[in-house]
């Protein structure tokens, strides 16, 4: 048996994505929650450079793939990333992706 199997976890919803974008933004960049908004310019607002948004696609990718197997955000994806809201999206999609490759692997391993 796997050490770390993500059973008995709870799907992430678009409410815990936005929680979770939110605070990770908040602790990278150093702000305070209330200043992370989802029409705020992650560059131009809040101040993150290059090391700032990969230190935040980390802290966001160990915080979901804790709960979702396969959970992971490509740099390409953030080509277009320009607001809270955007980076939002991203992670989304990608869950959506990750529960679906997930749902489809226990439907072929039944």
């Amino acid at each position: 048996m796997p050490a770390e199997t993500h059973v008995g976890r709870d799907q992430v919803g678009p409410e815990d994505v936005v929680r979770c974008v939110r605070f990770n933004t908040a602790e990278v960049l150093e702000l305070h929650d209330v200043d992370v908004d989802l029409g705020a310019r992650l560059v131009d607002d809040l101040g993150a450079d290059e090391l700032g948004l990969i230190d935040l696609v980390d802290a966001i990718e160990e915080e979901l793939g804790e709960r979702t197997v396969g959970f992971a955000i490509d740099d390409e994806d953030l080509a277009d990333v320009a607001t809270v809201g955007d980076l939002v999206e991203v992670v989304l999609a990608r869950l959506e992706r990750a529960q679906g490759q997930s749902e489809k692997g226990q439907a072929d391993g039944e």
